[in-house]
Parts: C-alpha cells; structure tokens; sequence
C-alpha cells in the first residue's frame, strides 16, 4: 500500500522577485552598475507551498494575486509543482513584487529585500471564510505575516477548532497578536525576527535557547529558530535541539532558504518525523536552495533531498519508501 501523502494548506503570500545582483549594495542617493538581472516566482507563501509539494506533500495554496502577467507566472509555477491552486483568487490590485538587491562577493552572497504587497493585502471575507472549508482536512496549516494580520488570526482559529496543528514562520518581523502565540503549534522565526519577538539578540545557542523559551511562555509549544550558516534550534520545554548548517555547494541566493527549510520541516513532521529529524530534512533541504539562483526555480525535488541526505549517510526510508 502506498504511503499517505501529508496534505498541507498553505494560507499566505505569493509575489514575483526581481532580482538583481552586484558586487556590492548601494548606499543612499548612490547607484551601483549591476551585474545580473532576473524574475522568479516567489513569496514566502507560494515558496514554502511549492516546497513541501516538491517533497511528496498534497498541498493547496489560499492568497491573492492580480490580473496580471506576474500573477499567471506565478500561478503556473505553482501548478508546475503540483499544487493546488483553486484558493488563489484574483484582486482588481496588482500581484506583489519583490525588488531583491543581492551583493556578490568572494566572501559570499548576501541579501536586500523590498516587498510591495499589492493583492496580498486584499483578503476579504469571503475569502476568510473559505478557509472554513479547507482547514479541517488538512494535516498541517502554515502561516506567515505577508497577509493581513487579521487573515492569519482568522485561519489560526479555524485550525484550532478543527485540531489542525498550525505552524506560523513570522516572517517578515512585525508584531505577532498574543492571541496568535498563544496555543501556536510551531513558530519558526530566524534570529533577527527573533530578537523583534522577545527581545533577545540571538548570537550563539544559549541566547537561542533564552529566546524560544521567551516564546514558550507566550503559549508557542514548538519553537524552531533559524540561524542561517549555524543551522537552526529546536525547543518544546524538555528537548533543546541543535541541527548544524550542512554544506552543499558555495551559496548563490540565500532568499528562499528560510521558506525552503519550513516546508521541509512540515512536511516531514507531517510525515512522523521526530523534531531532530526534522531538523536534519529541513537543513538539508535549505542548503541545496541556496546554492542556486531565484527563489522558486531554487527549491529542490524529493530525490535531490534523498540524495544528499544518503550521501551524509543519513536514512531516508521515511520519505521515499511507498
């Protein structure tokens, strides 16, 4: 018999990068000639949606976009994945886009993002409201805070009601609702969005540690901080778990790394997975995206994550086996 797929809904953004690089960032009133320029389908939404799907997971996607090229684009990158795209609804307001400044050196890659919102904002009750329906059967709600705050609280309730373990990666930082923390299955702040959380700056693993306790006793149960080039944490009260950054190839594009390791993480929680495995699938995952360029066009397939996982000798029967 054939493994059951983990079916994930993922409520959130989705927007189209334009990306350019150079050797280095401008400063104010200055223009730097850059050295590349392209588009690619993103959003942490969309990102982290095509991500689990790419990993075996049944995923539906619920957002807005507008009537325009961007938002075709993005609908058929999602559907090239195979997600399901019927909750992606359209705004007479235009999809949103990302301007993603990035600065290539031989240190490394580095990364500036501005995002105008544009459709992501234009939720409506209607749209709130046919959350109702798809919430229930899923295994696994993800959330992030490129749509209004009130959707995300919205969506939280309804998966509550239902049982539905809800993850929410609070990113970009803004303010998170008490309400929103409280009860929160997993939240998965980098350490930057961290800090604007609980207001510890997270520079080594027991700074890490002081702040997912922070959130612990905010009502989160599962606190997951990501630490770019040192992994991530893991906390839920007992178990403290630390999964260091694998190398995969020098780092081209860190955009999607972060949306990248969250649907890894989900989807292999959905799949029965223990946190530190997790971890593992999801940092793997993460730095196969890095090493490539755009955000959606960088987020690797399930054979490329079971590859690399058994290089590093690491058991893969979970994910490929069915």
């Amino acid at each position: 018999m054939a493994k059951q797929r983990p079916r994930i809904l993922v409520a959130g953004s989705l927007v189209m990068d334009l990306i350019c690089s150079a050797p280095r960032f401008p400063q104010s009133g200055e223009t730097v000639i850059g050295t590349d320029f392209s588009t690619a389908p993103g959003g942490k939404g969309a990102n982290q949606a095509v991500q689990a799907a790419r990993l075996g997971a049944e995923v539906a996607m619920v957002g807005k976009i507008g009537r325009d090229d961007f938002g075709r684009r993005i609908l058929d990158s999602l559907a090239a994945s195979g997600v399901d795209t019927e909750g992606v609804t359209l705004s007479e307001r235009p999809t949103a886009i990302g301007n993603i400044q990035l600065e290539v050196t031989e240190a490394g890659t580095a990364n500036r993002i501005l995002v105008v919102p544009g459709a992501n904002m234009d939720w409506t009750e209607r749209d709130i409201a046919g959350l109702e329906a798809r919430i229930p059967s899923a295994d696994m709600l993800i959330l992030q805070l490129e749509i209004p705050t009130e959707v995300d609280l919205a969506a939280a309730r309804i998966a509550r009601r239902h049982g539905v373990p809800v993850m929410l990666n609070s990113a970009p930082s803004a303010p998170v609702p008490e309400e929103l923390l409280d009860g929160l299955t997993y939240i998965s702040p980098n350490e930057h969005e961290a800090f604007d959380l609980t207001g510890v700056r997270v520079t080594d693993l027991a700074t890490a540690r002081e702040a997912a306790e922070r959130l612990r006793a905010r009502g989160v149960r599962n606190v997951i901080i990501t630490l770019g080039s040192r992994g991530a944490v893991f906390f839920d009260g007992e178990r403290f778990l630390h999964g260091p950054c694998v190398d995969y190839a020098p780092t081209v594009d860190p955009t999607a790394a972060g949306d990248s390791f969250v649907g890894a993480f989900c989807t292999a929680v959905c799949l029965g997975a223990e946190p530190e495995e997790a971890l593992t699938f999801a940092n793997h995952t993460a730095a196969i995206t890095v090493s490539r360029m755009g955000a959606q066009p960088s987020l690797p397939s399930l054979a490329e994550v079971a590859a690399f996982l058994e290089k590093n000798g690491r058991d893969v029967s979970r994910y490929t086996e069915g």
